[in-house]
């Protein structure tokens, strides 16, 4: 394995620009995962002049403006950040199901990367739980898979 070439990206910012898109809704959760995408950039080597932040009402518009955003290529990638929560009806299903499927397509008619910052949890604990207690900052996860990615790709262009 150690003659085979292989291509991976780091966790160096450099001077690559990333666009954080949020939602308003629950924004009591997305509030702590726009700090920790922040902080993880941040702490990666991006200078605040490489971070913008747009906010979007919920995670359903997530998709329509990624993608705008990605096409505009100032960005080198956008990270999609929101929290669902499930209630008592099937909404949950929808949005969480067409969120994923539009960023996702987001990513792949521009070629530019969309991290998925989504939370799609079946409590509000759980979702606690993942915007910065116990299981983490799920925003810091998805900001260092977009910078990743952007280096990846870097290397795959060489």
């Amino acid at each position: 394995m150690d003659t085979i070439k292989t291509i991976e990206g780091d966790l160096l910012a450099r001077d690559a620009k990333f666009v954080i898109v949020a939602a308003r809704f629950n924004d009591f959760i997305v509030e702590p995962l726009i700090r920790g995408a922040v902080d993880a950039l941040k702490r990666h080597g991006a200078g605040d002049k490489n971070i913008e932040l747009v906010r979007v009402p919920g995670a359903f518009e997530l998709p329509l403006v990624a993608k705008r955003l990605a096409q505009s290529k100032r960005y080198q990638a956008v990270i999609a950040l929101g929290a669902v929560i499930k209630g008592a009806t099937a909404h949950f299903d929808y949005v969480c199901g067409e969120c994923a499927s539009g960023l996702s397509r987001a990513a792949l008619d521009t070629g530019v990367p969309v991290a998925f910052g989504v939370l799609t949890t079946d409590t509000i604990e759980q979702a606690i739980e993942r915007a910065g207690s116990k299981g983490g900052n799920k925003g810091a996860d998805a900001a260092l898979v977009a910078l990743e990615l952007v280096n990846l790709l870097r290397g795959l262009d060489q």
